[in-house]
């Protein structure tokens, strides 16, 4: 008999699952362990459904506040988290999520993939989300005692990676794709995101505002950033000068095309 059967029910349908998804890892977590690879919370993923089965009977979440957890010189980028169930379900006793600072642009190498998830393999439950509303890489689940030495695996890898942003602090900057895949930019999105964050990056670790800030690049009024919804300091890229218009081919499309109704009126601006 399955130990999660109210969770089970999640897997059915048409839809995607994040219960397949957890599932799915835990079982490459344990097998990666099995065959003698340095894996430190094998059984993270497994302790993830335990704990949320019950939550599921009890109808209560048994996550605790997690307090200040982070690394050496830095107050945030980890959310802290703890189960009330430690006993019970020891595999997350402790279960903290570390944000990653992601590229502008959300460009990667698959080199570069492989060597953070190699990474978080070894430290964490093997659980990422990508991206975060912000745009940051999050990586779900660890230990205390396993934040720094794995802040300092993806802080040494050939393509290195830097925490970002929580708490009352700069959240990470993010930006659209901009200029390198899109002919609609008006500026380069991912040149100022990349200068904003190193700019920041006092602001962006260490909290000491009242409350969080939030920075995004887009390079249009299409906002394929939500920057003008999800952020404090939206930057939106607008044509400066007269528009240009072919007269002569405006003409031509008007005699098979709705002028009015399928330009016009589609024009985010």
């Amino acid at each position: 008999m399955s130990e999660t059967p109210l969770l089970d029910e999640l897997e059915k349908g048409p839809w995607p699952s994040f219960v397949k998804e957890i599932k799915k890892t835990a079982e490459l977590m344990e097998k990666a362990a099995k065959e003698g690879k340095d894996i430190k919370m094998p059984s993270a993923a497994r302790g993830l459904l335990k704990q949320l089965e019950i939550s599921y009977k009890d109808k209560v979440t048994h996550w605790k506040h997690g307090g200040i957890v982070s690394v050496v010189g830095y107050g945030g980028g980890v959310i802290g988290r703890y189960s009330d169930l430690g006993a019970e379900v020891p595999e997350v006793e402790h279960f903290h999520t570390m944000r990653i600072n992601m590229p502008s642009g959300w460009f990667y190498t698959t080199k570069a993939l492989r060597g953070l998830c190699d990474v978080w393999e070894k430290w964490g439950s093997g659980l990422t989300n990508f991206h975060g509303s912000t745009g940051d890489i999050i990586l779900l689940g660890t230990r205390s005692e396993y934040l720094q030495p794995c802040f300092e695996d993806l802080a040494h890898l050939e393509t290195p990676f830097d925490i970002g942003g929580s708490g009352s602090d700069l959240r990470t900057p993010s930006a659209c794709m901009g200029p390198s895949l899109c002919e609609f930019a008006c500026y380069d999105t991912l040149e100022l995101c990349h200068e904003l964050t190193l700019t920041y990056q006092n602001e962006l670790h260490r909290p000491m505002w009242p409350y969080k800030f939030k920075i995004k690049c887009a390079g249009c009024p299409n906002d394929c950033v939500a920057a003008k919804l999800r952020a404090d300091f939206s930057i939106v890229g607008t044509w400066k000068d007269e528009i240009k218009i072919d007269q002569e081919a405006v003409r031509e499309y008007a005699k098979w095309m709705d002028i009015e109704n399928e330009v016009v009126k589609l024009c985010p601006t």
